[in-house]
């Protein structure tokens, strides 16, 4: 290929004409992305390749263009977490939860321990859901389509108890500040207790198709293989962290919500590879599936599912429409007119993918002064270039798979 086809200034050129000039080899450059369906969203990596294998590599992310963290900083509190709910939109509501941790932080309030159990509950359908997504792809990235078609339902179930919850599916804009602005609905627990009824045999299956496939097995084991200390180096956390033999999980480390009410092992791998990742998200679907039963089985008597802050607690509808006073606190709340101390804070959960952080300054006024959003996506994502660096492009398809990058988390 001639060096023509790339800019002279880009860094590839040269190597490309370097190669042909001194030993006669042929290089080539491959675009993979940022629209190719193998990236699984809107990024780009630049492959300098001999062949099929892959000498370097060079990602380029920022096709969403969203700026969210800016946006985020000229909106009231209340109008930010739609913007969370598109970052990891595989579990929006873990998204939403850690937004409104963050504020009740920042506001010094105390949950009621129903309504923390409530929101243990939808994160850990949340984790099912993304890991669902997660790998059932990766097999189809192998080729096996049919583990894919088989679990996917049960996402469209638990998508069934999000609208019970709260009217939406995919980008759920869930809960307030204190909790949920509704109970639970009876038919929400119902659904429920179908979902945990239905989905472990069909996620047996689903392991049993892959775990000792030995076509599965020799497209993941050794591939993307990545060390603890690089991986901490990088800054990994969540699955692809402990995938590579590192315990290190937020609801372990620094409980919130009452996840130390609960008990639940770390599922860790060892060699940090493909296979490991997806066996590590297999096991916490599992740990999952316990934290929701043990959620169900501590459930406190009543219907506390807010704290009783007025200030920050938008008031139900129907009283907005009869009383003046609710009519005033939901005008002050919704534009931003009740203050909110001067401080800085860091408030963090655990993703889908890992840590989820929210760094929010605040001076006083009715929107942050900075928020920064740490999204684990955008930080193992850097590791791509050096994980895939001498593998096959095929290699490069199911690491980045296992990976499970989402898009919208690389551009906030």
């Amino acid at each position: 290929m001639s060096e023509l086809l790339l800019p002279p200034e880009h860094r590839y050129a040269k190597r490309i004409a370097a190669q042909l000039n001194d030993d006669g080899s042929e290089l080539s450059i491959l675009n993979l992305g940022p629209t190719h369906p193998a990236t699984h969203g809107i990024f780009q990596n630049i492959l300098l390749m001999d062949g099929e294998r892959i000498l370097e590599a060079e990602p380029t992310i920022g096709y969403i263009h969203r700026a969210f963290e800016k946006i985020a900083e000229n909106r009231p509190f209340y109008q930010i977490t739609p913007l969370t709910d598109r970052m990891n939109y595989c579990s929006s509501p873990i998204n939403n939860m850690g937004w409104w941790m963050t504020l009740e932080k920042l506001l010094d309030i105390e949950v009621p321990k129903r309504a923390q159990y409530l929101r243990v509950i939808v994160m850990e359908l949340a984790r099912i859901t993304d890991h669902i997504i997660c790998n059932s792809i990766l097999g189809v990235d192998t080729g096996a389509y049919t583990g894919f078609l088989y679990v996917f339902q049960f996402r469209e179930k638990v998508y069934e108890i999000y609208e019970e919850i709260c009217g939406a599916r995919l980008t759920t804009n869930m809960g307030r500040i204190g909790g949920f602005e509704r109970d639970w609905s009876p038919e929400a627990f119902r659904k429920l207790d179908v979902f945990l009824a239905e989905f472990p045999a069909a996620w047996k299956e689903f392991e049993n198709l892959f775990e000792r496939n030995r076509i599965f097995i020799d497209r993941t084991v050794n591939v993307g293989a990545i060390t603890a200390e690089q991986a901490m180096a990088y800054g990994f956390t969540g699955p692809n962290l402990r995938a590579a033999g590192v315990d290190y999980d937020v609801r372990v480390a620094q409980p919130y919500s009452s996840y130390e009410d609960f008990d639940f092992i770390i599922p860790v791998g060892k060699s940090g590879d493909t296979y490991d990742r997806f066996c590590v998200r297999n096991a916490e679907v599992w740990e999952s599936l316990s934290i929701i039963r043990q959620a169900l089985d501590k459930m406190p008597e009543g219907n506390d599912f807010h704290a009783d802050v007025p200030d920050y607690y938008l008031p139900p509808k129907e009283d907005v429409y009869t009383s003046m006073e609710s009519l005033i606190y939901h005008f002050k709340i919704v534009m931003g007119e009740v203050p909110v101390p001067v401080a800085e804070i860091y408030h963090p959960v655990e993703g889908g993918n890992g840590e989820l952080g929210f760094y929010l300054v605040t001076d006083g006024s009715r929107t942050p002064y900075r928020l920064h959003f740490r999204r684990p996506c955008f930080i193992y994502y850097q590791a791509y270039p050096e994980m895939i660096k001498g593998s096959l492009l095929s290699d490069a398809i199911v690491i980045l798979s296992s990976l499970n990058v989402i898009a919208g988390e690389l551009d906030a």
